[in-house]
C-alpha cells in the first residue's frame, strides 16, 4: 500500500472513531480500548472526551489511541535487585506490542523484594495482589503484561490478574547467573545458607564470609537455584501463561529480551481473542502445575501460593486442596538436579532444555488438553515446539528411570499436631533418617525467643531433639516469615550436626534445605491450636511414609492445656479492651489490622477471606 493510501485509510479510521465517540444519540457500548470502564461523570460521551483530552497531553494521536491498549505493569524498584532488568524488559515488550499493531502503556504497582520487606514479603503479597487487581480493572486495558520476578510478586500478580479477569500475560525477570569463589560455583541463596551455617559452625572464617558475600549474587535477577522465584516461574509456565523458555532464561541474557518481545506480540493477539485467565484455567491446568512442582523439587512456598491462586477462580475454588499435592506427588519423581534438592543452578536447567525438555519427559503424566494463553492446548504447544533429545543433559533433567528422588518431593503431613495439614520438602532432607523420627521437643515461643536462646550453651538439646518454633504463622508474626529453617544450635553445629527435625507454623525459603515441617495448621496463634500448647520435653513423632506428624501426649492432657490457654487468652483480651480507650495500639492500625482480621490459614493460601472467589464482606 502506498503512503498516501495508508494515510487515507488512517484518516477514515480516525473520522469513523470520532463520529462514534461524540455522537450523542448513540450510547457508548464498546468494552475495548479507551471506551471501556469510563469514569462516571453521568455523561459517557463527556467522560470519553475528557479522557482523550488528558491522554493527548502525553502526545498520543487518534491513530495510536484507536489500537488495542496493552498495559505493562512496571514493578521496578531500586530496592529490588530481582527486578533490576525491568527497564530493558519494558522496552522489549513495547517493541513486540508496537510491531503487532497494539499500543503499549506502562504503569506502576508496588514492588516487593524478599530481603528488603519488613516484617516479611509475604505480609505484603496480598496488598500487592489488591494493587494489581484494582489497577487492571480501573484502567482501559485490552490486555496486561505483568512483569515480576521476586518470590511474592508473581503469585500476587496471578492472584490479582485472575480476580480482575482481563487478559493477562506474566513476564518473569529471570534468574541471576552463578558466581564463583576459589574455583567453586556459588549461587544465591542456597549457598548463602550453607556457607552461613559453616560460619556458625566455625568452619568458615570472617574473611571467607566477607569475600563470599560479593560472589553469591553476581548479577541482577532472581535466586539462581530452584527457590521460590524459579519455582513460581516454572509453575506459571506449566499453568500455560507464558512461553516455556520464559521460565528459565537468565535475567541478563538476550534470550530474556526476546521472550519479552514475544510476550508483547502475544498480548496483542490475546487481547483480540479476549482470552481471560478464568476462561483459560481449568483443574487440569493446576494438575499440570503441581506435577511440575513435584518434578522440580520446588519450593514449599508454592503450595501456599497455588492455593491462594486457585481460590481466586470462581469455578475452581475448593477443587484443589492439599491432598491434591500429595496425591500427585506419589506418582511423580524428582527429575531436576538443582539446589537445594540437588547440585546445580537455573542456568544449567535452561541450557539443558528447560521447561520444554522437562515437559517432554513428563508428557505421560500431564493433562495435555489444558489450554494455554495463546489458545493452543499444552499438547499442541509441545507438538509444535522444536525439540531434540540431545539438547538436554540426562544428569540435569533425569528420566523416570533414574530420578533424583523416587516420588513425593513435597509431602503433606497430618496428625493431632496439624489436623489441617503441614508441608515438608522431603527431597531436601539432609539426613533421611529424620524422615521417620521421634524425639523430645525444644520449644521457642517466637522468633525473638529463638534468637535469644538458640545458641545458649546451657540450652538443653541433643541431635535427637525436635526444634519447635511457635508464633510465626500467618497471624502470629504476622506474615509467615521464612524462619522455619531454625538454625542448628551452635554447640551442635560445632560438633558436626548438620540437620535436625524442625517444626513451625511458618515458612522457609525455597532455597533452603533440611528436615523441616512447615505451615502447620491451625497455627499456634489460634487458641485451639495443638502446636500452641507444645511444651519442652513433649515427644513428637514424624513419619513421612505414613504422612503423620503427631504430639505423643495424652489427648485429655492436650485438651486441658488448650482450655487453660483459652482462659488466659480471654483474660488478656479483656485487659487489652480496657486499655483501648486510653491508647490505641499503633501496631494494629491500617493494613496490619486488616491483615490480622482477614488472613486465611496456610491450607487456604494465607489470602484475605474477602479476596477469594467466594468472598466475604469486611466486618
Amino acid at each position: 500500500m502506498s503512503s498516501s493510501k495508508m494515510a487515507e485509510s488512517s484518516n477514515k479510521t480516525v473520522k469513523h472513531s470520532l463520529n462514534d465517540d461524540y455522537d450523542l444519540l448513540k450510547p457508548i457500548t464498546s468494552t475495548s480500548g479507551l471506551r471501556q470502564g469510563l469514569t462516571s461523570y453521568g455523561d459517557a460521551h463527556f467522560s470519553l472526551f475528557l479522557r482523550k483530552v488528558f491522554i493527548k497531553a502525553l502526545g498520543y494521536s487518534e491513530d495510536a489511541l484507536s489500537r488495542p491498549i496493552i498495559g505493562i505493569i512496571n514493578t521496578y524498584s531500586a530496592l529490588n535487585p530481582c527486578h533490576s532488568n525491568i527497564p530493558q524488559l519494558i522496552e522489549a515488550v513495547k517493541r513486540g506490542v508496537h510491531l503487532n499493531g497494539g499500543l503499549a502503556v506502562e504503569f506502576p504497582t508496588i514492588s516487593i523484594a524478599e530481603s528488603f520487606s519488613s516484617p516479611t514479603s509475604m505480609f505484603l503479597r496480598n496488598l500487592m495482589s489488591m494493587d494489581t487487581e484494582e489497577m487492571i480493572k480501573a484502567q482501559p486495558l485490552d490486555a496486561c503484561i505483568m512483569i515480576g520476578g521476586c518470590d511474592k510478586t508473581v503469585p500476587a500478580q496471578l492472584m490479582g490478574g485472575i480476580s480482575a479477569n482481563k487478559p493477562v500475560l506474566p513476564l518473569v525477570t529471570g534468574p541471576m547467573m552463578p558466581g564463583s569463589y576459589r574455583g567453586k560455583r556459588l549461587g544465591a541463596c542456597t549457598d548463602c545458607r550453607s556457607n552461613w551455617a559453616e560460619f556458625r559452625a566455625g568452619t568458615r572464617d570472617i574473611e571467607d564470609i566477607s569475600m563470599l558475600n560479593e560472589e553469591l549474587a553476581p548479577t541482577g535477577g532472581t535466586c539462581g537455584v530452584m527457590g521460590t522465584a524459579s519455582t513460581m516461574a516454572c509453575v506459571t509456565a506449566a499453568l500455560g501463561f507464558m512461553p516455556l523458555r520464559g521460565a528459565s532464561a537468565p535475567a541478563v541474557s538476550s534470550a530474556r529480551l526476546r521472550i519479552a518481545e514475544e510476550t508483547g506480540a502475544n498480548a496483542v493477539s490475546v487481547a483480540a481473542a479476549k482470552r481471560t485467565p478464568q476462561e483459560m484455567l481449568s483443574k487440569e491446568s493446576f494438575f499440570n502445575a503441581i506435577t511440575v512442582l513435584q518434578a522440580i523439587g520446588g519450593s514449599t512456598n508454592a503450595v501456599v501460593h497455588l492455593m491462594a491462586i486457585v481460590n481466586r477462580h470462581p469455578e475452581l475454588q475448593g477443587e484443589i486442596t492439599l491432598e491434591t499435592f500429595d496425591e500427585i506427588g506419589r506418582k511423580v519423581p524428582l527429575l531436576i538436579d538443582l539446589k537445594p534438592s540437588g547440585d546445580n543452578y537455573m542456568t544449567d536447567f535452561h541450557n539443558a532444555g528447560g521447561m520444554l525438555a522437562l515437559l517432554y519427559m513428563l508428557r505421560p503424566v500431564l493433562h495435555l488438553q489444558a489450554m494455554t494463553i495463546t489458545g493452543q492446548t499444552l499438547g499442541e504447544v509441545l507438538d509444535t515446539s522444536p525439540f531434540r533429545s540431545f539438547t538436554f543433559s540426562s544428569e540435569i533433567i533425569r528420566p523416570f528411570s533414574n530420578p533424583l528422588y523416587p516420588s513425593s518431593s513435597l509431602v503433606v503431613l497430618r496428625g493431632n499436631l496439624a489436623p489441617k495439614g503441614a508441608v515438608m520438602k522431603a527431597s531436601a532432607s539432609k539426613d533421611r533418617r529424620l524422615l521417620q523420627h521421634s524425639g523430645p521437643a525444644v520449644v521457642f515461643k517466637n522468633s525473638i525467643d529463638l534468637a535469644q536462646r538458640i545458641d545458649d550453651p546451657d540450652l538443653v538439646v541433643t541431635k535427637d531433639s525436635v526444634l519447635v518454633l511457635q508464633g510465626i504463622g500467618p497471624i502470629g508474626n504476622p506474615g509467615m516469615p521464612e524462619a522455619g529453617l531454625i538454625p542448628i544450635p551452635r554447640k551442635l553445629a560445632m560438633a558436626g550436626v548438620t540437620d535436625m527435625l524442625r517444626l513451625s507454623d511458618g515458612r522457609m525459603s525455597g532455597t533452603a534445605g533440611g528436615t523441616i515441617v512447615l505451615h502447620i495448621s491451625p497455627e499456634s496463634a489460634i487458641p485451639t491450636s495443638v502446636l500452641g500448647v507444645v511444651r519442652n520435653g513433649d515427644i513428637i513423632v514424624c513419619d513421612v511414609e505414613r504422612r503423620y506428624i503427631g504430639l505423643e501426649v495424652d489427648p485429655n492432657e492436650i485438651q486441658q492445656r488448650i482450655a487453660e490457654r483459652q482462659i488466659l487468652v480471654s483474660a488478656e483480651r479483656d485487659t487489652s479492651a480496657g486499655e483501648v480507650a486510653k491508647k490505641r495500639d499503633p501496631a494494629k492500625r491500617g493494613y496490619r489490622a486488616l491483615y490480622e482480621r482477614h488472613v486465611n490459614q496456610a491450607e487456604d493460601g494465607a489470602d484475605f477471606d474477602f479476596l477469594t472467589a467466594a468472598g466475604q464482606d469486611i466486618a
